[in-house]
């Protein structure tokens, strides 16, 4: 998979926030050597969030995230502002850009205790440097609203482009510290039969995110992925197994899309570990032992109640869907309640979870590390419990301790 083809989840997003007319998105340009955005004297020209992935040097691969301004006003001013907000939760490093004309305003300081707050790394950029005789003194006052280490720019001349780009590389190469999606469960030469469903749900003609991503990462720790159909799985065991059925050369680990947990489960032998896409795609994300408690929670629920089917990508949902048709059918099953559903798609999660008994999400291969953090901060901090699709349905086929084993401690399973 070359840069180009980066996910987007698997990129820095680098955020540009401001006022109207501080030049966000001519500095947008000018970083990215591309008429990324709309560039206009009229204040409010970008009026929605303007995303570009792509490959920023000597950083990699990015997601550039142009905003509106954050000083918008009236009614749909005000829309816009929360647009510039929902980005934060998706924000690696936010870039503040001021005005060099004007200097720092309020809207300014309220984004500096944002980024405060949600702990997103930060750099102050002071634009139109070339309308600016002694920068030594506009930094001292800027110094004096709390802004410092500012580091002075022109979108127009060119001026400071370069070293803003090399600081924005420098803190965008911060190590996100999360757990290997596969590579330290397995060893060299070690067989790993990956269990791929081929079905309406499908996408013709190339696999979904995390399989690539899964397949991949088998590859750079030297195990050997095989890939197989769930109705093949048997005869690919038989046939790994030799004539005379001694498994010298067994599976050390089978992965399964959730989808088939349970007719997997009864082909696989029990001393084959077993495992998930998308629990594998939780603990990748650092949500594992969260999306375990609240799988749990199903077990309590009640007619009446409702649950969030969440799902970070937005795609056509077809017969047979997952989130809309399959998981609710086997909730009602399970717990024989009168329960109630809706969903969410893409960026749209609900801030107020308050009224829901419980959250299901995606694996969140499309979402970048900060904003699947939001997302378990939100649930948490309102006391909402939250798992995802593969380890709920593990639960509710009764092999949640068997499918987690490979990935967690004893105690943390059934």
């Amino acid at each position: 998979m070359g840069l180009n083809a980066t996910p987007s989840s698997e990129r820095v997003h680098i955020g540009f926030f401001g006022r109207r007319n501080a030049g966000k998105s001519s500095l947008v340009n000018a970083v990215t050597s591309q008429e990324i955005s709309v560039v206009s004297d009229v204040k409010g020209t970008t009026t929605d969030p303007v995303t570009k992935s792509m490959e920023l040097l000597p950083l990699g691969p990015v997601v550039i995230i142009d905003t509106p301004g954050f000083d918008d006003e009236g009614t749909l001013g005000q829309k816009r502002v929360q647009r510039a907000k929902r980005v934060l939760n998706r924000t690696d490093l936010a870039v503040l850009v001021i005005d060099a004309i004007s200097g720092a305003a309020e809207a300014d300081r309220e984004l500096v205790q944002l980024f405060t707050e949600k702990e997103i790394p930060y750099l102050i950029v002071c634009n139109k440097a070339d309308l600016i005789a002694d920068q030594d003194a506009f930094a001292a006052n800027l110094s004096g609203d709390g802004f410092h280490d500012v580091l002075f720019v022109s979108a127009l001349t060119g001026q400071g482009i370069f070293a803003l780009k090399e600081e924005i590389a420098r803190r965008g190469r911060a190590d996100n510290g999360h757990t290997p999606l596969i590579e330290d469960l397995v060893h060299p030469s070690e067989i790993v039969l990956l269990v791929i469903p081929i079905d309406k749900a499908a996408p013709k003609g190339r696999l979904i995110l995390p399989q690539q991503m899964m397949i991949r990462g088998l590859l750079d720790a030297d195990a050997i992925p095989i890939c197989v159909k769930q109705d093949r799985l048997q005869e690919t065991l038989d046939r790994l197994a030799g004539p005379d059925g001694d498994r010298d050369t067994k599976p050390g680990l089978v992965i399964t899309d959730s989808q088939v947990f349970g007719e997997v489960a009864k082909i696989v032998p029990d001393e084959i570990p077993m495992t998930s896409f998308s629990i594998l795609m939780a603990r990748y994300k650092g949500f594992l032992d969260e999306a375990v408690k609240g799988a749990r929670m199903i077990d309590s629920l009640k007619d009446g109640d409702l649950i969030l089917i969440s799902e970070g990508c937005t795609h056509h949902r077809q017969c047979g869907d997952i989130g809309t048709v399959k998981l609710p059918a086997w909730i009602r099953q399970k717990t024989g309640a009168q329960i109630r559903f809706e969903t969410s798609s893409g960026t749209g999660f609900p801030e107020d979870l308050g009224r829901y008994a419980m959250i299901i999400h995606c694996g969140g291969c499309m979402l970048n590390d900060r904003e699947m953090r939001y997302r378990m901060k939100c649930a948490a901090d309102q006391g909402v419990p939250i798992t995802n699709y593969g380890t709920a349905i593990a639960h509710m086929k009764g092999i949640l301790g068997r499918s987690t084993q490979i990935v967690l401690k004893d105690d943390a399973c059934e």
